[in-house]
Parts: C-alpha cells; sequence; structure tokens
C-alpha cells in the first residue's frame, strides 16, 4: 500500500467529502495502488530501454512537415506493426523529425508493456564490438536481438569505428538483424541514402544483405522537409537580434 500511506492525508478528505461505502473506498484504495504499480512499470521499462527524451506525437509540429503522411504515422503510432513482427524505415534529412516519432513510438511500447530498446547506430555498434574485446559478444547480441521492439537511430551519423582486427560495421549490423527479422520488429532512421550505406557501413556486399532483410521489405516513410532545429535556432536568434535592437548597448560616446 505504498501510495496509499503516501497519499494518506488526501485519502483521508477524500473520504470524509465523498463519504463512500466501505467497498467503494476498498476499489477506490486498490485503483490508486494499481495506477501507481502500472506507473512504477512503465518507468522501470523507459529507464531500461535507452530511451533518454520522452518524446510524444502529441508534441510534434505536423504543420512544419506537411508532406509528411500524419494518418500513418498515427496509425502506426497504435504498433500493431510490431505485433505483427514488421519492420519500419524512416529516412530524410536532419531535423525532420525522424528520431522524434521513433522515440514516441519507444515510449508508448514501454507504456503497452512491449520489450523496447533504443539505441543509436553508432552506439549499438560500438556496444557489440566492445563485447568482442571483453569476450561478452554473444551476450550482447543476444541482448539486442531479444526485443520485440529495437529502435536504431540516425544510421550515418557519427563516425563508425573501424578496426584492422575488427569485422566491418556491416558485418556486425548484419548478424544483428538477420537474428531479428521476421521473428521481432525493427525500426530505423537514416540520414543517408539507402544507396550509401555500403560505404558507411563498410562492406557492400553485407549491406545488400542488410536492405534484402530490413528495409526492402519494410514499410518505408520518407520526410523530404526543411530541418525544425534549424527552424528553431533561426527564431531564437531573430529574437536575440530583436531584442537588441530594443535595448541597444550604449557607446563610448554615451557613457563618456
Amino acid at each position: 500500500m505504498t501510495r496509499t500511506l503516501a497519499e494518506l492525508d488526501q485519502l483521508l478528505a477524500w473520504a470524509a467529502h465523498e463519504r463512500p461505502g466501505t467497498t467503494a473506498l476498498f476499489e477506490h484504495v486498490l485503483g490508486l495502488e494499481a495506477a501507481h504499480k502500472l506507473e512504477q512499470r512503465i518507468t522501470r521499462r523507459i529507464d531500461t530501454s535507452g530511451l533518454v527524451e520522452r518524446k510524444t506525437l502529441e508534441a510534434f509540429n505536423w504543420e512544419f512537415q506537411p508532406t509528411l503522411d500524419k494518418p500513418l504515422v498515427l496509425e502506426l503510432a497504435r504498433l500493431d506493426f510490431v505485433r505483427r513482427h514488421d519492420d519500419l524505415v524512416i529516412t530524410g534529412d536532419n531535423g525532420t523529425g525522424k528520431s522524434h516519432i521513433l522515440k514516441a513510438f519507444g515510449l508508448r511500447a514501454c507504456e503497452q508493456g512491449i520489450p523496447m530498446r533504443y539505441a543509436r547506430c553508432v552506439d549499438l555498434l560500438e556496444d557489440l564490438h566492445a563485447g568482442l574485446a571483453d569476450g561478452t559478444y554473444a551476450r550482447r547480441l543476444k541482448g539486442w536481438a531479444r526485443p520485440a521492439f529495437l529502435i536504431i537511430d540516425d544510421v550515418g551519423l557519427g563516425q563508425v569505428k573501424r578496426r584492422a582486427d575488427e569485422p566491418t560495421a556491416a558485418h556486425t549490423l548484419y548478424n544483428l538483424v538477420d537474428r531479428r527479422h521476421g521473428h521481432v520488429s525493427t525500426a530505423v532512421t537514416s540520414n543517408i541514402a539507402l544507396s550509401d550505406w555500403g560505404k558507411y557501413l563498410g562492406d557492400a556486399t553485407l549491406t545488400a544483405a542488410i536492405l534484402d532483410r530490413l528495409a526492402m521489405h519494410a514499410i518505408r516513410i520518407d520526410i523530404a522537409g526543411p530541418s525544425y532545429r534549424q527552424h528553431v535556432a533561426h527564431e531564437r536568434a531573430a529574437g536575440r537580434g530583436a531584442q537588441r535592437s530594443e535595448h541597444p548597448r550604449p557607446s563610448a560616446a554615451d557613457e563618456a
């Protein structure tokens, strides 16, 4: 009865005002406890998923990306594609909202009790390569292959480390995608064209195999629009400029 004890004063005030019967009071207390435990489970899932930002579709600026198929995104947000073990690939330039959408999907997965993990592509690859160095590769690969929903964010963004004694990034990513394909759902965002993945991942042949299993048969969304981050930055810069115009700094002659 953790929640009941924490909110005992409020509960007593509610009972004094509403004067519920014994059954109604008992149901109210159980409802509070159930809601508290559910909230704790959701928070725990989010904390262990890798999500740092809690993005929501309610906060997405749809008007800024008018070419984006909003009904499709909202349909996908139900996460039925995850239950069907379908994959999802979202492409587009930086700042167009790709990551925001998938982070919102990840948050909803945590709320719905769907096992989910999130990682930027470079961080995922670095984690698996670290496993090669310390002998934990098999365990780490299994950990990334297990979740019902895996989000791999920002393919093409960040430097993929290449060491002579290690497999290419393409080889590492292929092993993961091959294990997951058809069994669980993987969602990817890419800042570069799919045709450029081979150069980025270091092996054109294995990259073709990745795309064959993932992108070529996935739900595809391409966001062709401006960068929202740049838009916000320009607005802030304009706002600072307007403030300086309204309150100009005194000149040396004025200060003399």
